[in-house]
């Protein structure tokens, strides 16, 4: 941009050694010059205000990412907790599960043990049945001696007792197994029941969280994108403070021009339109016209045509400018003295030396897509004393 500057004053100043020139040129270069940085002002006010909404939209966007990560900590708190209480439930569930096992072993053990019981008291009662027990006469006749009596009614009064408990505790231990063993089941299956309902409590949980974790990673990415914007709208906002500032400096380098013309006036006039004598550089239609364009202003037209297609000069001068400007890319700029100067931007390649001169239809270059531009062409001005006018007032 500084280099665009640098062009500006030496279209203004290129003619230093011929006489003075008019003030009405200089007044129309300033005012253009000042059109201008009113429009990369309002520029850099838009770029601001941008800048501003999306500070706005960062800021919003890091509150929801915040207010997310708070959801996900308690979330993944609460999955902590469904996990713990889940492995305290196996874990229970694995301990009934044995102790239904020991209950279920034990049952069958007292199973067989009755079984065993009563087939010994049923052979007992088979025994009795065949071989009845004496009566007490008998007994009191058989026996040697009272005690004899007394010791064999003592024996058969022990074993129809013991028979008789025997069975007792074993149908009585059956039963406590049994309902001991009932309760196991009914315990198991309710824990069981509880850790379904946990498992079912943690798949639920987990979702929401896989959920905030997508919502937030989609936040995420929304706040870098709106930073990558902001970014570049800061760049911008500094690409055009740049500008502006070499405006400023141009226009008041003019002014100074202004005041040292008004003290000593000049004689020669600049070229009028009429006696130009310009012709094409290139055949092609007009892409874009001079004047507004895009919130600033197009000192030139763009003819459009293919790249590589010969550049011829407009009128006979000498070159003052043959390299890269920011923004017209490969420029030539060429002094047809009086006042009058043509330029030629966005050149593929510059086929003139600074200092050369050139006849009218010489080729300077050919066309291209340089600098700041969308598509091949040429960018085409005509300068009067330094202040950009429409060509076409000039071309045939």
């Amino acid at each position: 941009m500084a280099r665009r500057c640098v062009v500006l004053l030496m279209l203004g100043f290129a003619l230093a050694a011929t006489p003075a020139l008019g003030d009405n040129g200089l007044g129309q270069q300033k005012q253009a010059l000042d059109s201008k940085l009113a429009a990369v002002q309002a520029k850099i006010a838009r770029v601001r205000a941008k800048e501003a909404a999306l500070n706005t939209q960062i800021g919003g966007l890091t509150k929801q990412i915040q207010a997310y990560e708070t959801r996900v900590t308690d979330v993944a708190g609460r999955l902590s907790a469904l996990r713990a209480d889940l492995d305290l439930r196996h874990k229970r569930l694995a301990a009934l599960n044995a102790l239904y096992r020991t209950q279920t072993q034990r049952v069958n053990f007292l199973r067989r043990e009755y079984v065993l019981d009563a087939q010994r008291l049923s052979a007992r009662l088979v025994g009795i049945y065949e071989n009845p027990t004496p009566g007490t006469l008998q007994l009191v006749l058989q026996a040697k001696s009272m005690q004899d009596v007394l010791d064999e009614m003592d024996y058969l009064s022990r074993v129809a007792d013991q028979d008789k408990q025997i069975a007792a505790t074993v149908a009585s231990a059956k039963h406590r197994v049994v309902v001991a063993r009932r309760h196991t089941r009914k315990a198991r299956q309710s824990v069981r029941n509880e850790a379904n309902i946990i498992n079912a409590r943690l798949q639920q949980v987990a979702i929401i969280r896989d959920e905030l974790l997508t919502s937030q990673s989609k936040l995420s990415k929304a706040r870098s994108g709106k930073s990558l914007a902001l970014t570049l709208a800061k760049s911008q906002e500094q690409a055009a403070a740049r500008e502006s500032q070499a405006i400023q400096a141009a226009s008041a380098a003019i002014e100074a021009r202004l005041r040292a013309a008004a003290s000593g006036g000049s004689d020669t006039p600049p070229a009028t339109p009429s006696a130009a004598g310009l012709i094409w550089p290139v055949s092609g239609p007009i892409t874009s016209p001079f004047g507004p364009r895009w919130g600033g202003f197009h000192p030139g037209i763009d003819i459009g045509v293919p790249e590589g297609t010969p550049i011829h000069a407009a009128a006979a001068g000498t070159v003052i400018y043959c390299s890269w400007e920011s923004g017209y890319g490969n420029l030539v700029v060429i002094d047809h003295h009086n006042g009058l100067a043509t330029a030629y931007g966005h050149q593929s390649r510059i086929a003139v030396s600074c200092g050369q001169n050139v006849a009218q239809g010489d080729v300077i270059g050919y066309s291209g897509c340089t600098g700041f531009c969308t598509g091949p062409h040429l960018h085409f001005e005509v300068r009067v004393n330094g202040a950009p006018v429409d060509p076409l007032g000039y071309l045939p």
